[in-house]
Protein backbone atom coordinates (compact mmCIF):
# COMPACT_ATOMS: atom_id res chain seq x y z
CA UNK A 1 0.00 0.00 0.00
CA UNK A 2 1.46 3.24 -1.17
CA UNK A 3 2.06 5.58 2.52
CA UNK A 4 0.74 8.41 0.27
CA UNK A 5 -2.55 6.98 -0.24
CA UNK A 6 -3.06 5.50 3.06
CA UNK A 7 -2.66 8.92 4.37
CA UNK A 8 -4.71 10.73 2.01
CA UNK A 9 -7.82 8.31 3.14
CA UNK A 10 -6.99 8.65 6.84
CA UNK A 11 -7.08 12.78 6.38
CA UNK A 12 -10.29 12.34 4.24
CA UNK A 13 -12.13 10.18 6.89
CA UNK A 14 -10.33 12.28 10.03
CA UNK A 15 -11.81 15.62 8.65
CA UNK A 16 -15.34 14.34 7.71
CA UNK A 17 -15.64 12.79 11.21
CA UNK A 18 -14.31 15.41 12.64
CA UNK A 19 -17.13 17.94 10.92
CA UNK A 20 -19.64 15.61 11.71
CA UNK A 21 -19.08 14.66 15.06
CA UNK A 22 -19.63 18.59 15.95
CA UNK A 23 -22.89 18.75 13.56
CA UNK A 24 -24.60 15.45 15.46
CA UNK A 25 -23.46 17.15 19.18
CA UNK A 26 -25.39 19.96 18.25
CA UNK A 27 -28.28 18.10 16.91
CA UNK A 28 -28.70 15.98 19.82
CA UNK A 29 -28.46 19.61 22.12
CA UNK A 30 -31.75 20.41 20.48
CA UNK A 31 -33.48 17.07 19.77
CA UNK A 32 -32.04 14.58 22.55
CA UNK A 33 -32.28 11.70 20.29
CA UNK A 34 -30.40 8.91 21.59
CA UNK A 35 -29.62 7.96 17.73
CA UNK A 36 -28.36 11.25 17.61
CA UNK A 37 -26.31 10.70 20.66
CA UNK A 38 -25.34 7.16 19.32
CA UNK A 39 -23.83 9.06 16.67
CA UNK A 40 -22.33 11.43 17.91
CA UNK A 41 -20.26 9.45 20.23
CA UNK A 42 -19.38 6.66 17.11
CA UNK A 43 -17.87 10.00 15.21
CA UNK A 44 -15.51 10.72 17.78
CA UNK A 45 -14.66 7.17 18.17
CA UNK A 46 -13.75 7.06 14.57
CA UNK A 47 -11.72 10.68 14.84
CA UNK A 48 -10.08 9.17 17.57
CA UNK A 49 -9.34 5.77 15.42
CA UNK A 50 -8.05 7.74 12.19
CA UNK A 51 -5.70 9.59 15.20
CA UNK A 52 -4.21 6.18 16.39
CA UNK A 53 -3.90 5.20 12.74
CA UNK A 54 -1.57 8.01 11.57
CA UNK A 55 0.41 7.76 15.26
CA UNK A 56 1.02 4.13 14.52
CA UNK A 57 2.00 4.93 10.70
CA UNK A 58 4.55 7.89 12.30
CA UNK A 59 5.80 4.88 15.24
CA UNK A 60 6.44 2.33 12.70
CA UNK A 61 8.55 4.52 10.89
CA UNK A 62 11.39 4.30 13.77
CA UNK A 63 15.06 3.11 12.89
CA UNK A 64 15.59 -0.03 14.49
CA UNK A 65 17.42 -0.98 17.69
CA UNK A 66 19.14 -3.76 19.71
CA UNK A 67 16.27 -4.45 21.18
CA UNK A 68 13.92 -4.15 18.34
CA UNK A 69 16.29 -5.40 15.52
CA UNK A 70 13.25 -5.83 13.28
CA UNK A 71 12.26 -2.37 13.58
CA UNK A 72 8.69 -1.51 14.59
CA UNK A 73 6.88 -2.09 11.16
CA UNK A 74 4.26 -3.63 13.38
CA UNK A 75 3.22 -0.80 15.28
CA UNK A 76 0.68 -0.41 12.69
CA UNK A 77 -0.41 -3.98 13.25
CA UNK A 78 -1.01 -2.47 16.93
CA UNK A 79 -2.94 0.59 16.51
CA UNK A 80 -5.38 -1.04 14.15
CA UNK A 81 -6.06 -3.71 16.43
CA UNK A 82 -6.37 -0.67 19.29
CA UNK A 83 -9.22 0.82 16.79
CA UNK A 84 -10.70 -2.24 16.98
CA UNK A 85 -10.88 -2.16 20.53
CA UNK A 86 -12.04 0.90 20.63
CA UNK A 87 -15.04 0.71 18.39
CA UNK A 88 -16.55 -2.25 19.59
CA UNK A 89 -15.96 -0.49 23.22
CA UNK A 90 -16.92 3.36 22.91
CA UNK A 91 -18.97 2.63 19.90
CA UNK A 92 -20.73 -0.42 19.79
CA UNK A 93 -21.05 -0.95 23.66
CA UNK A 94 -22.10 2.72 24.66
CA UNK A 95 -24.83 2.63 21.64
CA UNK A 96 -26.29 -0.91 22.72
CA UNK A 97 -26.53 0.79 26.31
CA UNK A 98 -28.35 3.80 24.73
CA UNK A 99 -30.53 1.92 22.88
CA UNK A 100 -31.87 -0.13 25.10
CA UNK A 101 -32.35 2.72 27.44
CA UNK A 102 -34.05 4.48 24.91
CA UNK A 103 -36.26 1.79 24.19
CA UNK A 104 -37.60 0.96 28.06
CA UNK A 105 -37.73 4.93 28.87
CA UNK A 106 -38.77 6.14 25.53
CA UNK A 107 -39.07 9.75 25.12
CA UNK A 108 -40.41 11.93 21.93
CA UNK A 109 -37.65 13.56 19.20
CA UNK A 110 -37.50 17.43 19.94
CA UNK A 111 -37.08 19.46 16.92
CA UNK A 112 -36.80 16.90 14.58
CA UNK A 113 -35.53 19.58 11.64
CA UNK A 114 -32.33 19.33 13.18
CA UNK A 115 -31.87 15.82 13.05
CA UNK A 116 -32.63 15.36 9.39
CA UNK A 117 -30.54 18.38 8.42
CA UNK A 118 -27.72 16.59 10.42
CA UNK A 119 -27.89 14.02 9.24
CA UNK A 120 -28.61 14.47 5.65
CA UNK A 121 -24.99 16.28 5.69
CA UNK A 122 -23.49 13.88 7.86
CA UNK A 123 -24.71 11.34 5.09
CA UNK A 124 -23.17 13.69 2.46
CA UNK A 125 -19.50 13.92 4.46
CA UNK A 126 -19.58 10.24 5.02
CA UNK A 127 -19.87 9.60 1.32
CA UNK A 128 -17.08 11.43 0.31
CA UNK A 129 -15.05 9.99 2.65
CA UNK A 130 -16.14 6.70 1.91
CA UNK A 131 -15.19 7.64 -2.19
CA UNK A 132 -11.97 8.56 -1.34
CA UNK A 133 -11.43 5.24 0.35
CA UNK A 134 -12.94 3.14 -2.68
CA UNK A 135 -10.78 5.64 -5.14
CA UNK A 136 -7.20 4.88 -2.96
CA UNK A 137 -8.41 1.11 -2.56
CA UNK A 138 -9.39 0.40 -6.41
CA UNK A 139 -5.58 1.10 -7.38
CA UNK A 140 -4.18 -1.57 -5.21
CA UNK A 141 -6.41 -4.56 -4.83
CA UNK A 142 -5.84 -5.69 -8.22
CA UNK A 143 -9.01 -7.00 -9.32
CA UNK A 144 -9.60 -8.35 -5.78
CA UNK A 145 -12.99 -8.81 -4.44
CA UNK A 146 -13.74 -6.59 -1.40
CA UNK A 147 -14.13 -9.65 1.01
CA UNK A 148 -9.88 -10.76 -0.77
CA UNK A 149 -8.77 -6.97 -0.39
CA UNK A 150 -9.63 -6.59 3.22
CA UNK A 151 -8.38 -9.98 4.39
CA UNK A 152 -5.12 -10.35 2.73
CA UNK A 153 -4.26 -6.78 2.62
CA UNK A 154 -1.02 -6.55 4.53
CA UNK A 155 -1.37 -2.64 5.44
CA UNK A 156 -4.36 -2.07 8.17
CA UNK A 157 -5.06 1.95 7.37
CA UNK A 158 -7.15 1.27 4.00
CA UNK A 159 -9.36 -1.57 5.28
CA UNK A 160 -9.71 -0.24 8.55
CA UNK A 161 -11.07 3.27 6.84
CA UNK A 162 -13.11 1.19 4.45
CA UNK A 163 -15.35 -0.58 6.72
CA UNK A 164 -15.55 2.39 8.97
CA UNK A 165 -16.93 4.95 6.55
CA UNK A 166 -19.39 1.82 5.35
CA UNK A 167 -20.12 1.21 9.21
CA UNK A 168 -20.54 5.24 9.44
CA UNK A 169 -23.02 5.56 6.10
CA UNK A 170 -24.99 2.38 7.35
CA UNK A 171 -25.41 3.62 10.81
CA UNK A 172 -26.53 7.12 9.76
CA UNK A 173 -29.47 5.24 7.02
CA UNK A 174 -30.29 3.73 10.76
CA UNK A 175 -30.36 7.02 13.13
CA UNK A 176 -32.12 8.39 9.87
CA UNK A 177 -34.88 5.39 9.93
CA UNK A 178 -35.29 5.66 13.41
CA UNK A 179 -35.61 9.04 13.59
CA UNK A 180 -37.80 9.50 10.95
CA UNK A 181 -40.19 6.64 12.56
CA UNK A 182 -40.12 8.30 16.15
CA UNK A 183 -41.47 11.23 14.45
CA UNK A 184 -43.84 9.70 12.22
CA UNK A 185 -45.63 7.74 14.81
CA UNK A 186 -45.14 9.77 18.03
CA UNK A 187 -43.17 6.74 19.43
CA UNK A 188 -39.83 7.36 21.18
CA UNK A 189 -39.23 3.56 20.68
CA UNK A 190 -38.20 3.55 17.33
CA UNK A 191 -35.41 6.24 18.43
CA UNK A 192 -33.80 3.34 20.80
CA UNK A 193 -34.19 0.50 17.89
CA UNK A 194 -32.23 3.01 15.46
CA UNK A 195 -29.65 3.21 18.14
CA UNK A 196 -29.69 -0.48 19.13
CA UNK A 197 -29.05 -1.49 15.37
CA UNK A 198 -26.15 1.30 15.55
CA UNK A 199 -24.54 -0.77 18.30
CA UNK A 200 -25.04 -3.92 16.35
CA UNK A 201 -23.23 -3.00 13.61
CA UNK A 202 -20.63 -1.16 14.70
CA UNK A 203 -19.84 -4.64 16.80
CA UNK A 204 -20.03 -6.52 13.70
CA UNK A 205 -17.36 -4.33 11.79
CA UNK A 206 -14.82 -4.54 14.96
CA UNK A 207 -15.39 -8.46 15.34
CA UNK A 208 -14.12 -8.18 11.50
CA UNK A 209 -11.15 -5.59 12.34
CA UNK A 210 -10.11 -7.25 15.38
CA UNK A 211 -9.65 -10.84 13.90
CA UNK A 212 -7.67 -9.95 10.43
CA UNK A 213 -5.77 -7.31 12.52
CA UNK A 214 -4.91 -10.01 15.26
CA UNK A 215 -3.67 -12.24 12.43
CA UNK A 216 -1.26 -9.61 11.16
CA UNK A 217 -0.12 -9.14 14.65
CA UNK A 218 0.67 -12.70 15.34
CA UNK A 219 2.22 -12.86 12.19
CA UNK A 220 1.25 -13.21 8.45
CA UNK A 221 3.60 -15.07 6.10
CA UNK A 222 3.25 -14.67 1.78
CA UNK A 223 0.67 -15.44 0.43
CA UNK A 224 0.88 -18.78 -1.56
CA UNK A 225 1.28 -17.13 -5.13
CA UNK A 226 3.92 -15.06 -3.52
CA UNK A 227 5.30 -17.91 -2.41
CA UNK A 228 5.91 -19.63 -6.15
CA UNK A 229 7.23 -15.95 -7.13
CA UNK A 230 9.98 -16.16 -4.74
CA UNK A 231 10.78 -19.78 -5.02
CA UNK A 232 10.93 -19.59 -8.98
CA UNK A 233 13.48 -16.42 -8.24
CA UNK A 234 15.50 -18.26 -6.18
CA UNK A 235 15.78 -21.57 -8.49
CA UNK A 236 16.56 -19.36 -11.08
CA UNK A 237 19.72 -18.47 -10.21
CA UNK A 238 22.34 -21.16 -12.13
CA UNK A 239 24.27 -22.00 -8.42
CA UNK A 240 20.60 -23.03 -6.91
CA UNK A 241 19.47 -26.63 -7.45
CA UNK A 242 16.30 -26.23 -5.94
CA UNK A 243 14.04 -24.86 -2.46
CA UNK A 244 14.26 -27.24 0.57
CA UNK A 245 11.47 -25.23 2.58
CA UNK A 246 11.02 -21.64 2.73
CA UNK A 247 9.43 -19.64 5.79
CA UNK A 248 8.05 -15.89 5.21
CA UNK A 249 6.43 -13.55 7.89
CA UNK A 250 5.17 -9.62 7.47
CA UNK A 251 7.19 -7.98 10.01
CA UNK A 252 5.11 -4.77 8.67
CA UNK A 253 3.15 -4.08 6.32
CA UNK A 254 6.22 -3.24 3.68
CA UNK A 255 8.87 -5.56 5.15
CA UNK A 256 8.82 -8.97 4.34
CA UNK A 257 11.16 -11.50 6.01
CA UNK A 258 12.11 -14.34 3.82
CA UNK A 259 14.33 -17.68 5.51
CA UNK A 260 14.95 -20.78 3.31
CA UNK A 261 17.40 -23.62 3.09
CA UNK A 262 18.44 -24.20 -0.54
CA UNK A 263 20.07 -27.02 -2.19
CA UNK A 264 23.46 -26.27 -4.02
CA UNK A 265 25.50 -29.19 -6.03
CA UNK A 266 28.25 -30.89 -4.38
CA UNK A 267 30.84 -29.49 -6.27
CA UNK A 268 30.01 -26.25 -6.09
CA UNK A 269 33.20 -23.69 -4.23
CA UNK A 270 32.04 -21.62 -1.55
CA UNK A 271 32.43 -19.11 -3.69
CA UNK A 272 29.88 -20.34 -5.92
CA UNK A 273 27.37 -20.69 -3.51
CA UNK A 274 27.87 -16.88 -2.27
CA UNK A 275 27.38 -15.71 -5.93
CA UNK A 276 24.45 -18.37 -6.27
CA UNK A 277 23.58 -16.95 -3.07
CA UNK A 278 23.71 -12.97 -3.92
CA UNK A 279 22.07 -13.77 -7.21
CA UNK A 280 18.94 -15.64 -5.77
CA UNK A 281 18.38 -12.67 -2.72
CA UNK A 282 18.71 -10.24 -6.19
CA UNK A 283 16.22 -11.84 -7.96
CA UNK A 284 13.90 -11.93 -5.51
CA UNK A 285 14.27 -8.18 -4.23
CA UNK A 286 13.32 -7.61 -8.02
CA UNK A 287 10.00 -9.63 -7.75
CA UNK A 288 8.89 -8.58 -4.84
CA UNK A 289 10.38 -5.59 -3.81
CA UNK A 290 8.91 -5.50 -0.02
CA UNK A 291 11.31 -8.75 0.59
CA UNK A 292 14.02 -7.09 2.67
CA UNK A 293 15.18 -9.61 4.80
CA UNK A 294 16.83 -12.90 3.15
CA UNK A 295 18.61 -15.00 5.08
CA UNK A 296 19.45 -18.40 2.84
CA UNK A 297 20.78 -21.36 3.88
CA UNK A 298 22.81 -23.43 1.46
CA UNK A 299 22.31 -27.46 1.62
CA UNK A 300 24.82 -30.06 -0.01
CA UNK A 301 22.78 -32.26 -2.82
CA UNK A 302 23.75 -35.82 -2.55
CA UNK A 303 23.68 -36.83 -5.76
CA UNK A 304 23.46 -39.94 -5.46
CA UNK A 305 19.82 -39.73 -3.69
CA UNK A 306 18.86 -36.32 -5.56
CA UNK A 307 18.57 -34.88 -2.07
CA UNK A 308 20.11 -32.87 0.49
CA UNK A 309 22.42 -34.46 2.48
CA UNK A 310 21.58 -35.55 6.21
CA UNK A 311 18.24 -34.43 5.19
CA UNK A 312 15.81 -33.93 8.27
CA UNK A 313 11.72 -34.01 8.53
CA UNK A 314 11.71 -30.08 8.52
CA UNK A 315 13.78 -29.68 5.67
CA UNK A 316 10.50 -30.44 3.57
CA UNK A 317 9.68 -27.80 0.61
CA UNK A 318 6.41 -25.99 1.49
Amino acid sequence: MSAEGGTKAIIAALAANLGIAVSKLVAFGFTGSSSMLAESIHSIADSGNQGLLILGRKRSERDRTPEHPFGFGRERFFYAFVVAVVLFTVGAAFSLYEGVEKVMHPHDVESPVWAFAVLIVAIGLEGFSLRTAIKESNSLRAGKSWVAFIRRAKAPELPVVLLEDAAALLGLIFALFGVAMAVATGDGVWDGVGTIAIGLLLGCVATVLAIETKSLLIGEGADPEQEKRIIAAMESADEVEHVIHIRTEYIGPEELLIAAKIAVNHDDTAADVARGIDAAEARIRAELPEARLIYLEPALLDRTKGAPVAETTEDTAS
